[in-house]
């Protein structure tokens, strides 16, 4: 009977709480009945409760379980159209625009039904007049979020069955980053938190999920948000057709960050090589700062390739990146005549480091080197630019600065300079190069410097080399240091300088050099070989030189104006003219003598061959002349609300160099030297030139005489050689009012190029290796562009012209040595749709330089690029299909012609 009214008193206390549910939407279901306030008065605390010994209640606490209450947390809910609680069903109804808040779920819906003997929550879509579902549900627990047709979900079992529902996931994969992966499932089974059954799920990268491009069905597959999905038999649609690119198992990642992974090869055949797979191979996150990459190429005729790629980066201190590649190369097959195996590598490394860092201390490198041939003849010959590539470059150094004064900086640099055509290579392994900064002995460290003897000052800086030249075929091998030449240069600077007349600046100089080598070279002639005999004898040595020098120079400008109605307002030239005089004094005392076959005595020096060459045999006095040149001018500006003219460059330099040698017994005057450049049409024109100008006659053989020219029945100066270039871009935004500046400076994308040793724009094409590049596209892109077949207004466009052309005659041969002109353009056709072109003509060869087509088409989850050079030494074609995300990239299908 106590029980009955325990129960009776419980039910009625709960029907008074959930008549909150009528009122306004704001209020929310009580977790506990208030209580009224206790009228009983609690006994004072007896004064020596602290020295009594409590003592312990003998009668037993009930074990009976209490009972748990009917609601865990409070329930906070609203809804548009009405809410209605059914006592007898003991239900909740939410109807339009309802929202539901209980514990950490989130639930909006067309229609919520909440079961509250159940604890178990119902969510659905609703239907309009003419028969549309709208108001699909939007379920949130915690981090994961599904937005299903339907959805039954206990709060107690953490249970679910969902209708299809619509998930999406970040999936990073490797080093190429994160994309976001859609799960449309017609019925999926919430085990618990982490784990999802699922029927009939489609997974796709398509924003539209409803009627996606493509998609990947799994019949069968079991989903663990945020780390992976495994999956039954498994095969892709596109546009809803089913294909035959099936598994019978899959296995889709999808944590965030780096995983671990395959990474699957490239099918296909080579003429010569037999079939093959490409880029296969397997990435290792080791850490968060550092990954590995590794890839290999196998040929059915026993040809290999091996890479490996690491990125590291570590947040303010440093980045970089390592690119060790190696080939062997297998021709045709044993015992045909065009059999034939070679090797080749090529190694890129780079490292930044954070000036932020150690300002005091830096290392940098940026190295590519390897052989030779490895652009033209590797067997993944991607880049097809790397082609056209003549020199490899690298430099790795370190540097430290000591800031006590006088500060001292100290450097050491490997330097590696290789020419793939004539496999010459030049190495510094390394140069030591220490400088002290600049001390003025006669003025206060802070103040002011002025007149000739506050001015004086000195400085000291050493460098030290070890040079090596060497070929390709002697790299890494211990022959390449037979020829190494090691030496030192220690120089001391003194120079001082002041105004003359307020108007004319002269500095005046020396300089002492102290000179060591490791080497040096005894030099005789072989009367049975009737040759000269060069020894090179080891040892240390050195010799010392010094020289003098004195400069005057000035600035002087003058200007024209005009009538403030004319478009150009003034013009301004200014001149910096500088006289300059050295003085360096015969060293005959490190020279010695050999007697040649017929009885003359040569002169030579031991230090010939050295490093640093041999001092001077003769005394210099020489007077050097130069004048630099530039013109501007004042338009008005196009701007009506300009209140001041506008300043352009009319010419930015332009410079005239000679000297005249005291010393020398003929041809005193050296050729004039003349250079200039400047820019032109809003600065996309940049123009450059060189010249050298003879005032000296030539014989019959083409030898300089001491004559000059005009007096040979010739012109004032005889033009020996002359070089010219132009390069000018044009681009539709360049007519685009509303389009910043700035967006001609974004990055279109090329940037991998440089990565590779290549260079950064097209004029020598683009790259074949569509899968690891960027979509042309924003991703940002508005939907009424994405979906608009044609441009409304403008077509996006730009070009590049390069034009090169360089005269020769220094032997009367007048003739152009080199004359091209390189060009290459892109045109969007559509939003979707791109063209470009690179290619070039060489007037002096009478043919076209390496030229590509290239076709680019952008099909929403999929890209399709085809890129044709159609005649010359690389001739060939690429094609490639596949999806854009790197989390599938994998799916793809390109196919390339092999020479």
């Amino acid at each position: 009977m106590q029980s009955n009214k325990h129960r009776l008193l419980f039910s009625l206390l709960l029907f008074l709480g959930v008549l909150s549910l009528s009122a306004q939407e704001d209020k929310v279901i009580p977790l506990t009945i208030k209580k009224q306030k206790d009228t009983l008065v609690a006994p004072l605390i007896p004064a020596d409760i602290l020295g009594t010994p409590v003592k312990k209640d003998s009668i037993i606490q009930d074990s009976t379980s209490k009972k748990e209450p009917l609601l865990a947390d409070i329930v906070k809910r609203k809804a548009e159209g009405y809410m209605r609680y059914d006592r007898k069903e003991g239900k909740i109804y939410l109807y339009d625009k309802a929202e539901l808040y209980y514990q950490d779920t989130e639930l909006k819906a067309g229609i919520i039904i909440m079961d509250l003997a159940k604890n178990e929550v119902y969510a659905g879509r609703i239907k309009d007049s003419t028969g549309v579902y709208s108001q699909l549900p939007d379920f949130k627990q915690g981090n994961q979020i599904v937005k299903p047709d339907s959805i039954r979900f206990n709060f107690d079992t953490q249970k679910a069955l969902i209708w299809n529902s619509r998930t999406e996931q970040q999936a990073g994969l490797g080093s190429i980053g994160s994309d976001a992966m859609k799960v449309y499932a017609e019925k999926t089974k919430k085990e618990n938190d982490s784990v999802y059954f699922m029927s009939r799920a489609k997974i796709t990268t398509s924003n539209d999920t409803i009627n996606p491009d493509y998609y990947i069905l799994v019949r069968k597959g079991k989903f663990v948000p945020g780390k992976k999905m495994i999956a039954g038999y498994s095969n892709m649609f596109i546009a809803d057709v089913p294909t035959p690119i099936a598994l019978p198992f899959a296995y889709f990642p999808m944590t965030t960050g780096n995983t671990a992974g395959l990474i699957f090869p490239t099918f296909g055949s080579d003429p010569d090589r037999g079939y093959f797979l490409q880029n296969g191979g397997y990435y290792f996150p080791i850490n968060d700062y550092v990954d590995l990459t590794l890839q290999g190429d196998f040929y059915t005729n026993g040809s290999y390739g091996f890479r490996g790629q690491s990125v590291y980066t570590k947040r303010y201190k440093y980045k970089g990146n390592v690119n060790i590649r190696f080939e062997n190369q297998i021709n045709s097959q044993k015992g045909f005549e065009d059999y034939s195996r070679s090797t080749n590598y090529n190694i890129q490394i780079s490292h930044t480091q954070d000036p932020k860092n150690n300002p005091n201390s830096r290392l940098s490198a940026n190295v590519n080197l390897g052989s030779s041939d490895y652009y033209r003849s590797s067997l993944n010959q991607y880049n097809v630019p790397n082609t056209q590539n003549n020199n490899l470059s690298s430099s790795v150094s370190y540097s430290k600065t000591f800031p006590a004064y006088p500060s001292v900086n100290l450097s050491l640099t490997a330097t590696h300079n290789q020419n793939t055509n004539t496999d010459v290579i030049n190495l510094t392994l390394p140069t030591m190069q220490a400088s002290m900064e600049r001390i003025f002995p006669f003025a206060k460290k802070d103040g002011l410097k002025k007149g000739i003897i506050q001015n004086i000052n000195f400085q000291y800086d050493v460098n030290a080399q070890n040079q090596i030249t060497t070929v390709d075929s002697l790299f890494f091998k211990s022959e390449m240091f037979d020829d190494a030449r090691v030496g030192a240069r220690h120089r001391i600077p003194i120079s001082t300088n002041f105004k003359l007349f307020k108007q004319l600046s002269v500095s005046l100089g020396g300089s002492y050099e102290d000179i060591w080598t490791l080497e040096t070279y005894n030099k005789s002639y072989d009367e049975t070989t009737e040759e000269v005999v060069s020894e090179k004898i080891n040892g240390f040595d050195r010799y010392n030189k010094y020289s003098f020098s004195a400069s005057l120079g000035t600035t002087v400008y003058g200007t024209w104006t005009f009538d403030e109605s004319k478009n150009i307002q003034a013009i301004r030239h200014t001149m910096r003219p500088s006289i300059g005089y050295s003085y360096s004094p015969s060293f005959e005392e490190t020279y010695d003598e050999y007697m040649n076959a017929d009885g003359e005595y040569i002169q030579y020096s031991r230090f010939e061959g050295t490093l640093n060459g041999a001092p001077g045999l003769t005394q210099s006095s020489a007077l050097s002349f130069s004048l630099q040149n530039t013109l501007e001018a004042k338009v008005k500006d196009k701007d009506s609300t300009a209140t001041e003219p506008k300043k352009i460059s009319l010419l930015s330099s332009f410079n005239i160099s000679t000297n005249y040698n005291f010393q020398a017994d003929s041809l005193r005057l050296s050729p004039f030297r003349v250079n200039g450049g400047t820019t032109i049409l809003n600065k996309k024109m940049s123009i450059n030139f060189s010249a050298n100008l003879d005032p000296y006659a030539i014989d019959n053989k083409g030898t300089r005489i001491n004559t000059l020219n005009i007096n040979n029945g010739g012109s004032l100066f005889r033009l020996t050689t002359a070089r010219a270039n132009i390069g000018y871009s044009l681009s539709s935004k360049m007519f685009d009012k509303d389009k910043d500046d700035e967006d001609d400076n974004k990055d279109n994308g090329d940037s991998y190029v440089a990565a590779s040793g290549g260079r950064t724009d097209d004029l020598f094409g683009t790259a074949d290796n569509f899968n690891g590049r960027p979509g042309n596209l924003n991703d940002d892109e508005d939907e009424e562009v994405k979906e608009n077949p044609l441009y409304k207004n403008t077509i996006p466009w730009d070009i590049r012209l390069a034009y090169a052309v360089s005269y020769s005659n220094p032997n009367r041969q007048d003739e152009i040595s080199n004359h091209s002109l390189m060009f290459s353009g892109n045109i969007d056709l559509t939003p979707r749709w791109k063209v470009g072109v690179s290619s070039g003509y060489d007037f002096k060869n009478q043919g076209f330089s390496l030229t590509q087509l290239r076709f680019e088409r952008d099909l929403k989850s999929f890209r399709l690029n085809f890129n044709w050079t159609p005649f010359g030494t690389y001739e060939r074609w690429y094609f490639f299909i596949g999806i854009k995300s790197s989390i599938l990239k994998d799916l793809k299908w390109e196919q390339r012609s092999q020479r």
